[in-house]
């Protein structure tokens, strides 16, 4: 297992540690240019070569039951943990530190900001016209929102289809790629887009013509498609060798690099533990969770590892583009990542050992 998990590491290790070294050299505007990138080219390439040459087994089409019923009971478990993560801070416990003392940084709200928790249907405490706590904890809708977002969403694409197909035999990778393409076309440009136009500060609900579009224009989406019509075709060997070595050789170590670049904007530890909780439940208690759905199904050891190594992957880095196009918290997204980054080098080996 060492010659694996070293195969599998080395990349992820060499080329986020490039970026991490390389921050401070680089033009600012670097990450934001690599991650459209990736978005509009890199991945989409990704998806149509594995899609091609990929081998589809008749069970594969329940991984994507699998992404949708793991996104619904994820967001279950992260919105019952941060309903109590509310009620602690809120004083309503002895044991709470902050009980005697809650934080009472206001300022004001404007009528644009005001949000309504989905799930309860009642206002949240940052009504408009009221003041209410800056960056000092649960009632920030904005926060919320971006705890939903990291505790729920994946990033499949970049760093799942980087690492989990080492881990996995040729004919499961099918698994992987249905699991990343519904991942990011029902989670994060689905439920993802949804939660940030509920939750985030200066955006209020769009029409859902524009959510429909938006997942209808995923390039990832027609990648996957045109990768599958494409199959019986064969592409001229310079055409496929190119496919192949620009998949491994710089849209991987691109991705990588990027998560790189995005870990050095993190400040101390202030940052990082109120990601903890969120950073819990995406790398650990949704894999166990989709580990049980798979044995339930009947899936044998191979599909379910593939499963929930791609149900245990990092927050999602469109998470941070989610956050700058709706205002939600920034911060908590990106020590979320850092934080789940960190963690996947202790998991991968835990979900190899008990397949």
């Amino acid at each position: 297992m060492s010659d694996t998990l070293l195969h599998a590491y080395g990349p992820l290790i060499f080329w986020t540690g490039l970026g991490l070294l390389s921050c401070s050299l680089l033009p600012d505007s670097l990450p934001r240019v690599l991650g459209r990138g990736l978005y509009w080219v890199g991945v989409p390439i990704q998806i149509f070569t594995l899609a091609r040459q990929t081998d589809f087994s008749s069970q594969v089409g329940l991984a994507p039951l699998v992404v949708m019923l793991a996104l619904v009971g994820g967001l279950g478990v992260a919105w019952g943990t941060l309903q109590g993560l509310r009620w602690l801070e809120l004083g309503r416990s002895p044991w709470n530190p902050l009980a005697a003392n809650p934080p009472k940084i206001m300022t004001s709200v404007s009528s644009s900001s005001a949000s309504v928790d989905p799930l309860t249907s009642t206002p949240a405490l940052d009504e408009p016209g009221l003041a209410r706590p800056v960056d000092s904890g649960w009632e920030d809708s904005a926060r919320r929102g971006s705890f939903l977002i990291s505790a729920v969403l994946g990033n499949t694409g970049f760093v799942g289809l980087a690492i989990a197909p080492s881990l996995i035999s040729e004919p499961y990778l099918g698994w992987l790629v249905f699991y990343s393409v519904t991942q990011n076309v029902v989670g994060t440009y689905g439920l993802g887009v949804w939660l940030a136009s509920i939750y985030g500060r200066s955006h209020g609900g769009k029409a859902w013509w524009v959510h429909l579009r938006d997942v209808l224009t995923v390039p990832s989406l027609w990648a996957f498609g045109l990768g599958m019509l494409t199959r019986a075709i064969a592409l001229p060997d310079r055409v496929d060798t190119g496919l192949r070595g620009a998949l491994w050789w710089v849209i991987i170590p691109a991705a990588l690099l990027l998560m790189g670049l995005r870990l050095r904007q993190i400040h101390g530890w202030r940052s990082l533990k109120g990601a903890i909780a969120p950073a819990l439940l995406k790398v650990m208690v949704l894999p166990v969770g989709v580990a049980g759905l798979a044995t339930l199904l009947g899936l044998s050891a191979e599909p379910r590892l593939a499963l929930v190594l791609m149900s245990g992957m990092p927050t999602a880095f469109a998470g941070l583009i989610l956050a700058e196009e709706y205002d939600l918290d920034r911060e908590l997204i990106a020590s979320s990542i850092v934080l789940t980054t960190a963690t996947l080098l202790f998991t991968i080996p835990v979900w190899l050992l008990l397949r």
